[in-house]
């Protein structure tokens, strides 16, 4: 049998037992493409908007008063968009067991509101997440979804070889004939938006495996770009902590000109504030890549990462996710990745149509 024919029988039998999965992920990761605004528009008591900049003192001392039993740190975010403020407390002792499941909160503008409380994996967006990153199987999903990318990889890798034209025959390869028999009409339109979608699914599957199976991907980034950078470790002290304005205006001198995304505070016993900013050059305005560490009780900066002083490895790393959730390319590339997760539906569709067809028509698996 020729290579051809070989990636044509690959083709089929991954297209039969991946197709499922790479149908279910396509569809939830078109639908995470915009999960952010989906959500707000499920749920509009966050749908709100202040001309002020958020106070971050009041929006902990809120977060304080209305959970008193919540004594560890929590999680700030800096939409930067005059809306509703994100926060985030991991590990409460309500889903003790789940896995990754925090509290999620959502303050008004000003801080002095609470406007909402859920927990992760309880409300539409989050469970969708679930699903995209671990097929709700937990831990374990994370690593079948990883191996399922690289196979959904190498069932495109085969559907394109299998696809490729001889010399002279490209335009053939893009057409689609009016009136044809059903089976051909079926292969035609399975192989039009087959190559009309396989760079765009080739790239999504590769970073969604590495971003699910972080450990074999770090090895393999060990191998070819260096061992990526990490972050410095810093232990805590106790104390009072000093007000998160404070903080936060000692890491903005630390690094000038970023853009603040997340703040992490201190737990009541003591410790350190973390800030998450966002460096020009950095492709993430909702996790970037760069940290300053302050100490809770003097406001003194304490380390600094600065991503853009790092090696290869780290700046593969920062492009990763960005990549595969389209905020890299703001709104074209988030409306292509749209299309690109509702292709594997049509085509996986028109696949098994004409497989079933050519089965009862022939009595064969090919």
């Amino acid at each position: 049998m020729s290579w051809r024919g070989l990636c044509k029988k690959l083709h089929l039998w991954l297209g039969l037992t991946v197709g499922t999965a790479l149908l279910v992920l396509g569809l939830s990761g078109a639908a995470l493409v915009y999960y952010v605004p989906l959500d707000r528009w499920l749920h509009p008591a966050i749908d709100t908007q202040h001309a002020q900049p958020p106070n971050w003192d009041r929006a902990l001392a809120t977060l304080r008063a209305r959970f008193p039993d919540k004594t560890g740190p929590w999680r700030l975010e800096a939409t930067g968009d005059g809306g509703a403020i994100p926060a985030r407390y991991y590990h409460p002792p309500e889903t003790t067991g789940q896995g990754f499941a925090p509290m999620m909160v959502w303050l008004s503008p000003d801080g002095s509101q609470l406007l909402r409380r859920d927990y992760w994996g309880d409300y539409l967006v989050t469970w969708l997440y679930n699903l995209h990153y671990q097929l709700l199987l937990g831990a374990t999903g994370s690593w079948v979804v990883g191996w399922l990318g690289l196979a959904s990889a190498l069932l495109l890798f085969s559907g394109l070889y299998s696809w490729w034209p001889k010399a002279g025959r490209w335009r053939r390869q893009f057409q689609v004939s009016a009136g044809a028999p059903a089976l051909r009409a079926l292969l035609e339109w399975h192989r039009l938006i087959g190559v009309l979608s396989a760079l765009p699914l080739l790239l999504l599957c590769l970073t969604g495996a590495a971003l699910a199976l972080p450990g074999p991907t770090a090895t393999l980034l060990g191998w070819t770009l260096g061992t990526p950078a990490a972050a410095p470790v810093l232990a805590s002290q106790s104390g009072p902590p000093v007000l998160p304005s404070t903080a936060l205006a000692a890491a903005r001198q630390a690094l000038p000109g970023a853009r603040l995304a997340w703040i992490e505070t201190p737990p009541l016993s003591g410790g350190n504030y973390r800030f998450r900013l966002q460096l020009p050059g950095d492709p993430s305005m909702r996790f970037p890549h760069s940290y300053v560490t302050v100490q809770g009780q003097s406001a003194k900066v304490l380390a600094i990462f600065d991503a853009r002083a790092q090696g290869p490895a780290t700046t593969f790393n920062n492009w990763l996710h960005p990549l595969h959730d389209g905020s890299a390319g703001g709104f074209w590339l988030r409306s292509l990745w749209l299309l690109a997760g509702a292709a594997p539906l049509m085509l996986f569709t028109l696949g098994i149509r004409r497989w079933r067809l050519r089965r009862r028509r022939y009595g064969e698996a090919v």
